[in-house]
């Protein structure tokens, strides 16, 4: 017992170093008061509390990397956007020169397993709810599922490598010694396993979850579709996977908003094109999307500006329809290497600076282009061109057709960034599909100079490095290479 607890001592002392805000790597405010506080480890009592609970997961998409750093990184990090504004810090995502130290990016590891434990919470604790009914607690179960699938999908992606959470931890004794130590100090896991863990959780909640009638909410559409995702960027993509999930969510009864700026007005939400969105709903909400003030306005300038690769697409295509409703332009009291101060332009998907802003995890047209990708990948050039022209056609542009397999995957990349410009996939679609140091490495800047940053691209820089004090306070965590 002796040596019990002085390990415990141990693993209490390194508890603090590792767990020093809610920041870190579980949230320890409520974890500290409730393990003082538990009885008899009932840590969801009743259906109130278990109702909170999922409040607080869904709460989770108010986080900063959902509000912000997704988009720098799906964005900012492209070449769709200039990555812009003044955090030295942020300026290292664009660069290609992301240090182990960098705090925004030690900020979006805290964020992601913070959410995941928010999940864990409920998906470990639901069933004590006395007073909550058995499809209550499944659904929950499948929401929470699903929500700690995507951020640990988000995790693979940025990482590689990475720890698989599942616990949430209240309290350390004799019993559960051994599981508390392994889930306070995580190892890797190969990313083979972190998307077998994706995916479970994934069919998890198409067993659970609510229908798809409920779009703010993670549904088993919604499932579908995040599915359908992680097949396609898996190591050796299952192609057919992904055309099976996305034939499921075609045939779902979505369709394609006629007047794409509808989708981004604020005033069509939970739309016949959206499959799973994020309700901003308000700055007195869990969520109050707070991020529209971040990318757009002229009282300082704002990150994501849009680049000239991306103008040029919307205007080489003639698609002036999306460009609009993607694009805003107003005049500024600063200039840069990419714009003037006359004409400046901005992200304009998120404009709604009331907390209202709601933002979409899914809707149709990335699916019809997502299945398009699997059908090229497998020689239906055809049947991808057909796709493709569907979301043209909505945008009232030409459609077009590919020379073959390879055309195929160009034009649909291309696109995918006039589609989705904003939305937090493109540096995520140039690595699934391959194309990220040849694209990256030739990004340009206003006058049609390659930038300098570009040449810092290369496959190491393809993931970020592991937080160092994550490193520093768990041994067991090992660094990626080239950092």
């Amino acid at each position: 017992m002796k040596i019990f607890k002085n390990y415990l001592k141990i693993v209490t002392a390194s508890m603090v170093l590792f767990l020093t805000s809610c920041s870190d790597y579980l949230d320890t405010e409520p974890i500290t008061e409730e393990a003082t506080t538990l009885n008899n480890g009932i840590v969801i009592e009743d259906a109130a509390a278990a109702e909170s609970r999922m409040n607080a997961v869904y709460g989770t998409f108010g986080s900063g990397y959902w509000q912000l750093d997704f988009l720098l990184a799906g964005d900012g990090q492209s070449d769709n956007a200039y990555i812009g504004a003044d955090n030295p810090a942020v300026f290292q995502y664009e660069a290609y020169q992301m240090l182990s130290t960098n705090s925004q990016m030690k900020g979006d590891w805290n964020d992601i397993y913070n959410n995941i434990n928010t999940c864990n919470i409920v998906i470990n604790y639901v069933d004590q709810a006395t007073d909550l009914t058995t499809t209550r607690k499944n659904e929950m179960v499948g929401e929470a599922s699903l929500i700690r699938a995507l951020n640990h999908f988000q995790a693979v992606q940025l990482w590689g490598d990475c720890p698989i959470a599942k616990t949430a931890i209240f309290s350390i004794s004799s019993d559960n010694f051994n599981e508390v130590f392994n889930e306070l100090f995580p190892a890797r896991k190969p990313v083979n396993e972190v998307y077998a863990q994706i995916i479970a959780d994934c069919l998890v909640a198409i067993e659970k979850a609510p229908d798809a009638s409920n779009k703010f909410k993670a549904n088993k559409m919604a499932a579908h579709a995040l599915l359908a995702k992680v097949y396609a960027t898996m190591p050796n993509p299952d192609w057919a996977k992904t055309i099976q999930h996305c034939d499921v969510v075609i045939g779902g009864g979505y369709t394609l908003l006629p007047t794409f700026d509808h989708l981004f007005d604020s005033a069509h939400e939970g739309n016949a094109e959206s499959i799973w969105e994020i309700n901003g709903d308000g700055w007195s909400s869990p969520i109050g999307a707070w991020n529209t003030f971040m990318f757009l306005g002229t009282d300082w300038k704002k990150f994501n500006a849009p680049s000239h690769t991306l103008v040029q697409a919307f205007t080489s295509n003639g698609d002036t329809q999306r460009l609009a409703s993607t694009i805003t332009r107003d005049n500024v009291s600063w200039s840069d290497n990419y714009w003037s101060s006359t004409a400046y332009p901005f992200a304009y998907k998120m404009r709604d600076t009331n907390g209202n802003q709601n933002f979409y995890i899914a809707r149709l047209a990335d699916i019809l282009l997502l299945k398009a990708e699997a059908l090229a990948s497998t020689g239906d050039v055809t049947g991808a061109m057909s796709l493709v022209n569907q979301v043209r056609t909505r945008s009232g542009i030409a459609t077009i057709s590919a020379t073959g397999q390879s055309d195929a995957i160009d034009k649909i990349l291309e696109e995918r960034l006039m589609e989705l410009a904003f939305e937090g996939d493109r540096w995520f679609d140039l690595k699934r599909m391959g194309k990220a140091i040849q694209v990256l490495s030739q990004q340009k800047d206003g006058n049609g100079n390659v930038l300098s940053s570009a040449s810092n691209i290369n496959a190491n820089r393809l993931l970020w490095p592991i937080p160092q004090d994550k490193l520093d306070a768990n041994a067991l965590l090992t660094q990626n290479p080239g950092y």
